[in-house]
């Protein structure tokens, strides 16, 4: 009878092995399948020359029935191994932040330019305004709705497929869009093509960049959000540089060759640092039983009803833009629009009004975060949401150009601060870093009815009162400050679980 540890030792290599943390590279599946393969002729080899051994060390060594199925085994097994503390710093993590900024340049930067064709595809196609905002409406729905799946995929390790399957869509999207010339056109490649790439790209990557961090994970959130100012700041310009000059087609095809160079470079520098997640449910009920979490993504859900303000009556849309993910946005939708139709400001001015919005939230996206790292994310979350609900009430008040002007400077700060925020405290709750994509993805699908049910609510809103703005803008600062009651709540549960004292960090 031969001595079974003969046989055990290179199981002994391969649990080493299996502990060791990876970034899931090309070398290191070839290492683990030469190791596996290299198990398997042993475990044969001394079964064959031994006779029985212990059943149960027989049925650890059985080879598998192909090379494809043990790489995916030894992958999957990996899951069950903590991945070791985030670097918070380094080269690989700076360069994931980095390409995260160009991402949300490309995906909310664009949708931050939405306003500036607004009155060429109402030209153009002859349309109401309110059939033009389904356009981008649908966009937005899409890339928040289809966070479940893309979240869960990048959990089971399918980040780099959903990254480029993404940045094909969206650049195949801007492409095609160049070429339509009737409205279901428009629909199809800019709200559907463009909005599934989005999905495709946005939550899979800031779950990954959660991953890099954790002392500094609200700014280098904050960090990459700002990249939606950058969009917002760039894609305008360009648009108002060149629609004249070169007409509607080139100008999308500028746009579109920027996003492939940008993507180009983020899809090299975009790596998964956590080993793939084994097979799981698609949703993760188990999360709402966590009362922090579901107290965050109602409040999220609150916050977020104004985002969707954009189909109003006709008059009022006409100027519309949309701006980043989550948050207080009403402002972003219908400053333009009430800039000119109330304190009577030129169609250029009103355009600056917006980029002034954009440009300004830089400051609210990087201060805010930085402080974030080091009170607690949630505790910089909720009063930004309380400021942003008493500017929101004090818009009302305001009746002449320079006041209008200073409004947006500290509002811009104030919406900045929650759209980087948003993230950086999501991530924040969700302890295991392999459930990062599927339990923000859950939020962000919530948050899509929010985004798709919220238009008609404003143009009730907005109808009722005679085209005056001072009933939606009251419902705007009203539904944030529920929203941060639900913040509140999501904090107070979760320092109640924790055993912390009421000015913990959290």
């Amino acid at each position: 009878m031969v001595d079974a540890t003969t046989s055990s030792e290179p199981s002994s290599d391969i649990e080493k092995l299996e502990h060791f943390p990876t970034d899931g590279s090309d070398s290191e599946v070839r290492q683990i399948k030469t190791e596996r393969e290299r198990t398997d002729a042993s475990s044969n080899a001394t079964s064959d020359g031994a006779g029985e051994v212990d059943q149960r060390d027989g049925d650890e060594n059985q080879p598998t029935t192909s090379i494809a199925s043990r790489v995916l085994s030894r992958m999957t097994s990996r899951s069950s191994v903590a991945p070791g503390p985030p670097p918070d710093g380094g080269f690989t993590a700076w360069m994931c932040v980095l390409s995260g900024h160009l991402v949300i340049m490309n995906t909310w930067g664009v949708i931050n330019s939405f306003g500036v064709f607004q009155p060429h595809y109402t030209s153009t196609l002859n349309r109401a305004p309110s059939d033009i905002s389904w356009i981008g409406s649908f966009e937005i729905f899409l890339l928040f709705f289809i966070g479940t799946f893309t979240g869960r995929l990048t959990d089971a390790g399918f980040f780099r497929l959903l990254f480029a399957t993404g940045s094909v869509l969206v650049v195949a999207g801007t492409f095609a869009t160049s070429f339509c010339t009737q409205y279901w056109q428009f629909f199809l490649a800019q709200g559907v093509c463009m909005g599934l790439g989005n999905g495709f790209l946005f939550c899979p990557c800031l779950s990954l960049l959660a991953t890099y961090f954790q002392k500094r994970r609200a700014l280098a959130i904050g960090i990459s959000a700002c990249g939606s100012a950058t969009g917002g700041l760039v894609f305008p310009s360009i648009v108002r540089e060149l629609l004249p000059r070169i007409g509607f087609g080139w100008t999308m095809r500028v746009i579109g060759f920027i996003q492939l160079a940008t993507m180009l470079v983020s899809f090299f520098f975009l790596k998964p640092r956590i080993a793939p997640r084994k097979a799981g449910k698609l949703v993760e009920w188990a999360a709402f039983a966590e009362l922090e979490y579901t107290f965050y993504a109602l409040g999220s859900f609150l916050v977020s009803f104004l985002s969707p303000f954009r189909r109003l009556a006709s008059r009022a849309y006409s100027h519309i833009t949309r701006q980043c993910f989550m948050g207080v946005y009403f402002a972003f939708f219908y400053l333009a629009s009430y800039s000119r139709d109330v304190e009577g400001l030129s169609y250029l001015n009103s355009l600056n009004l917006l980029l002034l919005l954009n440009g300004i939230g830089v400051i609210g996206r990087l201060l805010p975060n930085y402080v974030a790292d080091t009170l607690g994310t949630l505790n910089m979350f909720i009063p930004m949401a309380g400021i942003s609900s008493l500017l929101a009430f004090s818009w009302m008040a305001v009746s002449s150009e320079p006041g209008l002007y200073a409004w947006v400077v500290f509002y811009g700060i104030a919406a900045g601060g929650i759209q980087s925020l948003f993230p950086a405290g999501l991530s924040a709750l969700t302890s295991d870093p392999r459930k990062q994509g599927t339990r923000m993805g859950m939020v962000f699908t919530i948050v899509s009815f929010a985004v798709l049910t919220g238009p008609p609510i404003a143009g009730a809103v907005i109808d009722a009162t005679g085209g005056r703005y001072v009933g939606a803008q009251a419902f705007a600062g009203s539904c944030m400050a529920l929203g941060m009651g639900g913040l509140l709540a999501a904090r107070e549960v979760k320092r109640r679980k924790l055993g912390k004292g009421v000015w913990a960090k959290m």
